[in-house]
């Protein structure tokens, strides 16, 4: 028996000696850490100790015991597009606005709905047509831009839905929203949500990274977004971040050695133990667990992120910006490596859409980072056998006006906020493909029926067509195997959930 377990197993004898041994709550908390510290350090010492490669094993550490419905998804990679990127530029194709450009947007579309501050004092709110050529691609014909040729050669493999709506109207809220279900900071994050109903397919990695383009850019992100709110700690992101140390602090200081940190771990581990059989603090073990991760990482994250076993083809496939660490194609390709070993949730934000001026020179740049990565990506899975159990997710915080914010000429606008109607895709794991799901009316104003009538939807009540945020999440939890209604954590005497008390699957999308 190794000297690590004879510690464990004394401290588990002398804590029997504890004057409270003998109630029923601190025999069943000392036996549950106690017993899983030893079978905890014993996998610690095996060969999965180093090892990068995903464990054997099914996922372990979940706190659903058996999944609500047949898993369609292993794993989700969310493309988040910070800032809200314009549908109308996009994809949502809106000939109107070109025939009416310099016009007033009508009334009756807007209907008294609220704007924004920054437009709501303009003496005029002008019609905007996009200065970009709309073709139809693909057999499923659907409509996309010439900013976005290569995303536009995979539209039969695509769902876009164009009738997603939200709550908020400003950026912090609304991107709170999107990531945890609401617009008040401090609820748990999507992935957190995941991690937590899930656990991990990997041991040796985080069941949840997040990772950031580099370079400030645009409206700011927090780390609060991949946040694990009121659920325990080891459930938050672990971001990746471009450079030498992927995770700060992870490397041994100069003069420390391995054998030295395993010591250090083995005798903090014992003491954490004390603390936790005398205070029963979960957060105690989430301690211990974290630290253990962070050990495994130290071989498990260089690994990961060093590209130099990557062939020239999939750079090519990538984009020259993919051998350049912290681009979005960079980070689109180690999702795809992330996804190879078994991380649950890979969460990417890419900064920069927020163009309410000067949007046809801006959005052109943001185009070109992400365009053919977010196809790359696409590809690459297929054809390593990932994307059929990989639930690919694109899209920004909400869309983009029909109307001009500030000066409007032939060839410059910019577009203020748009909660009411924005475009998304889906692709992978149980997604209908070569799907358009949804649509607005002419003027890219409001979500409107298979009659062309406006819809007026509420996350109070479903309508077929339209697509809340707490939709999506339901869905894609649904992808997972979950039933949003029962994944569920109970903190200061309520049940939370991701969706709150809305949400419904959206079958349409699914296969």
């Amino acid at each position: 028996m190794s000297s690590t377990l004879e510690r464990q197993l004394g401290t588990i004898h002398a804590d029997s000696l504890h004057p409270l041994a003998g109630t029923r709550r601190h025999f069943f908390g000392r036996s549950a850490v106690g017993l899983g510290s030893i079978a905890f350090t014993t996998a610690l010492m095996g060969d999965n100790a180093t090892s990068a490669a995903p464990s054997a094993t099914p996922s372990v550490g979940g706190a659903i015991e058996t999944l609500h419905v047949p898993a369609r998804a292993k794993r989700v990679i969310y493309l988040f597009q910070s800032g809200a990127p314009s549908q109308l530029d996009l994809f949502d194709y809106k000939p109107l606005l070109n025939t009416k450009h310099g016009e007033e947007l009508p009334e009756a579309i807007r209907r008294g709905q609220r704007l924004t501050t920054m437009t709501a004092s303009q003496a005029s709110i002008p019609l905007a047509g996009s200065a970009f050529k709309f073709a139809q691609h693909g057999e499923s014909r659907a409509w996309v831009s010439d900013l976005m040729p290569y995303t536009a050669k995979m539209v039969d493999g695509l769902c876009f839905v164009k009738s997603m709506y939200t709550d908020a109207i400003n950026h912090d809220p609304a991107i709170t929203f999107f990531q945890t279900g609401s617009q008040i900071a401090g609820r748990p994050s999507m992935g957190a949500w995941v991690s937590y109903g899930l656990g991990t397919l990997n041991a040796n990695l985080p069941s949840f990274v997040v990772l950031v383009s580099a370079g400030p850019r645009g409206q700011p992100l927090y780390s609060r977004l991949w946040g694990n709110g009121f659920l325990d700690s080891r459930y938050q992101g672990v971001r990746l971040r471009a450079g030498k140390e992927a995770v700060l602090y992870l490397t041994n200081p100069s003069g420390v050695t391995g054998s030295n940190r395993r010591e250090m771990l083995d005798t903090l581990a014992a003491l954490n133990h004390l603390q936790y059989q005398k205070e029963l603090d979960p957060e105690i073990e989430s301690r211990i667990a974290q630290y253990e991760m962070a050990y495994r990482m130290q071989t498990s994250v260089p690994e990961v992120t060093d590209m130099s076993d990557e062939s020239e083809s999939t750079f090519k496939l990538y984009g020259e910006d993919s051998k350049q660490p912290g681009t979005y194609a960079a980070n689109c390709l180690l999702a795809r490596r992330l996804a190879e070993r078994g991380v649950r949730f890979i969460q990417l934000y890419h900064q920069g859409w927020d163009q309410h001026g000067n949007l046809p020179n801006e959005i052109r740049v943001q185009a070109r980072e992400t365009d053919q990565a977010s196809s790359a990506l696409l590809t690459d899975l297929k054809q390593r056998g990932l994307l059929d159990d990989t639930l690919v997710i694109w899209g920004g915080e909400f869309g983009r006006t029909p109307y001009s914010q500030g000066k409007l000429t032939r060839t410059d606008y910019g577009r203020d906020h748009h909660p009411r109607c924005f475009t998304v895709w889906l692709a992978g794991a149980g997604i209908q493909q070569g799907l358009t799901y949804g649509q607005t009316d002419e003027y890219g104003y409001n979500i409107v029926n298979a009659d062309g009538a406006p819809m007026n939807p509420t996350k109070d009540r479903f309508q077929t067509g339209a697509v809340h945020v707490h939709d999506l999440q339901a869905t894609m939890l649904h992808l997972l195997g979950i039933d949003h209604r029962q994944l569920n954590y109970k903190f200061q005497g309520r049940r939370f959930r991701l969706t709150d008390v809305h949400g419904e699957v959206v079958h349409d999308l699914i296969t």
